[in-house]
């Protein structure tokens, strides 16, 4: 019989009381979460995950690696792929980069495993919230990209691009041995303003305004990918691959993704996209 993880056999709460949210040390990790979101859109808990959670997780990926959905395409920071004759040649919606990494599906997984236990926990989801400073927040409904796990093979790298959901969270599980870097823009655009002279700038391989971070494994990032810029860069040839587990969670409950950009990271979309796409209502109008 498998065993059935608890969120505490994960996390240290010795370190991160997620039990005790009234608590000196949990109100600390709360403060300095909001201190880093506020700065730059981006927060880094770091070794919130023990090792044996990190090791435990990590053969977990690897076991359900065959699932991975790889593909490499050149593509926009919008996820679009075909040239637009509505803007310049020498423009952000017509520079198109490598994208080349795999995700593995949000129906690989089942309950029985760590990785599901830590998305699933009231207890995380909370922390999140807290950190996020907003009134809640709910796992992502999607079937396919709720719990997913990113996969960077040697030679693969994330282009340039923005995220649909408001945030995203990261627990950095397997690190390549060099490359696979987390760059990010913070804030470089707004729900007004697409910003394109900036973001061209940074496509340009100007880089005086990209943060770097070196996620180790165990550290769990909070990151508002809406309007921040950001990449993986690539994994060299000569490393180990760079395994992370990504939970996505929504402002609203029952949240389903977007037809197209499915299809993009995933291959296939299942019934209940098609019937979210048909009710879909936009929040912004960003050009995604």
């Amino acid at each position: 019989m498998a065993r059935q993880y608890r969120i505490d056999d994960l996390v240290d709460f010795a370190k991160y009381p997620l039990d005790q949210p009234n608590s000196v040390a949990y109100n600390s990790a709360v403060a300095d979460a909001r201190t880093q979101l506020q700065d730059d859109g981006c927060a880094v808990i770091k070794n919130l995950l023990r090792p044996t959670a990190v090791r435990i997780i990590s053969q977990e990926i690897v076991e359900r690696k065959s699932k991975t959905h790889f593909s490499t395409t050149k593509m926009n920071p919008y996820f679009h792929s075909v040239k637009n004759p509505d803007y310049p040649e020498h423009h952000p919606v017509n520079t198109f980069i490598e994208r080349s990494s795999g995700f593995i599906p949000g129906d690989s997984w089942n309950s029985s495993l760590a990785i599901d236990v830590l998305f699933r926990s009231d207890l995380l989801t909370n922390f999140i919230r807290d950190s996020l400073e907003t009134e809640a927040i709910h796992c992502y409904a999607d079937p396919l990209a709720g719990l997913t796990a990113n996969i960077l093979d040697p030679g693969q790298q994330f282009a340039w691009h923005f995220d649909t959901n408001e945030f995203a969270v990261t627990a950095m599980i397997d690190e390549a041995d060099d490359g696979g870097l987390f760059q990010y823009v913070p804030m470089i655009r707004n729900p007004d303003d697409e910003a394109f002279e900036k973001i061209q700038h940074v496509l340009d391989g100007n880089h005086e305004t990209v943060k770097t971070l070196e996620l180790r494994a165990g550290d769990l990032q909070i990151f508002r990918g809406r309007h921040s810029l950001h990449r993986v860069t690539r994994v060299p040839e000569t490393s180990k691959p760079r395994h992370a587990a990504i939970f996505a969670y929504t402002a609203e409950p029952g949240v389903i993704g977007r037809v197209e950009r499915t299809k993009q990271l995933f291959g296939r979309v299942l019934p209940a996209h098609e019937e979210a796409e048909r009710q879909r209502v936009r929040t912004d109008q960003l050009i995604d």
